[in-house]
């Protein structure tokens, strides 16, 4: 029963009907850049970007190819995010796959951000705690109130050459199999990302070279941080200091005293 989205790189096209179709689904902010000279853009995730394509440029042979690769939250099956979060914002669903994040129950500790092997989590920027680490900001949700309707996700439904397929994780999987066998014929190094990696991945892909060409690491390890954390209680006050250089401060304190901060706030009114 548990879903997933195929993203083949080889039929992506670069238009990013996906991403205005995330914006759009989730009412997300439009985002002011600048030219970098890329086409490339936004230049990277944040609280109001939640899936975005990365464009690189590649030397083949004397020319120049684009390579195209959505980026977004791949909803590991053993998510660390979902290991190391205190206050149970992130889950993973138990029967669909795909991680959900509850932003009213973020603590803003910052150790999904620094434990994702992803690197996907992004800081809310306008929202600062007392240790100064800020509220995630938000990822993608698989578009759970469209799947949990028997709805394809918004990045799916828009994609206009299939290269973003929904549907039964297994389907999938063995789909990407197929399709990897016949890029084999004229890319040696055309693989399946995802059937195994982190667990498994609700997010896999289709590529046409090797995964460090796409800015995906080949063999993707849970941080032996996060393992303790999860072993020895997310409530045992495992120092944050030993995550993000901040001191000493367990899980249950931040929450507290970001619950004391805003009393004060409140009460100052």
């Amino acid at each position: 029963m548990a879903k997933a989205m195929l993203n083949d790189v080889t039929k992506c096209i670069g238009c990013r009907a996906c991403q205005i179709a995330c914006k759009q689904w989730h009412e997300l902010e439009a985002e002011e850049t600048t030219n970098r000279g890329t086409y490339e853009n936004p230049p990277d995730l944040s609280e109001d970007t939640w899936t975005r394509i990365i464009f690189k440029e590649i030397g083949d042979g004397g020319t120049i190819r684009w390579l195209f690769r959505k980026e977004q939250c791949l909803h590991c099956t053993d998510a660390a995010c979902v290991k190391v979060c205190p206050t149970g914002a992130l889950k993973r669903h138990p029967t669909l796959g795909f991680v959900t994040y509850d932003r009213d129950k973020c603590s803003g500790c910052g150790y999904c951000i620094e434990f994702c092997p992803y690197h996907i989590p992004r800081k809310d920027t306008e929202h600062n705690t007392l240790i100064g680490t800020g509220l995630m900001g938000g990822k993608c949700d698989f578009c759970f109130d469209r799947v949990s309707h028997g709805i394809e996700p918004a990045c799916a439904k828009a994609c206009p050459t299939g290269a973003i397929k929904f549907g039964e994780r297994e389907d999938l999987v063995q789909e990407g199999k197929q399709r990897v066998a016949e890029l084999r014929k004229t890319r040696p190094d055309a693989n399946l990302y995802g059937e195994h990696e982190m667990g498994g991945l609700h997010m896999l892909y289709v590529l046409n070279e090797r995964p460090e060409v796409y800015d995906l690491p080949s063999d993707p390890q849970m941080p032996a941080a996060a393992i303790a954390w999860h072993d020895v209680g997310r409530w045992s006050g495992v120092g944050l200091g030993l995550l993000a250089g901040a001191g000493m401060l367990g899980a249950t304190f931040i929450a507290r005293a970001r619950m004391i901060a805003e009393e004060k706030k409140n009460g100052a009114k």
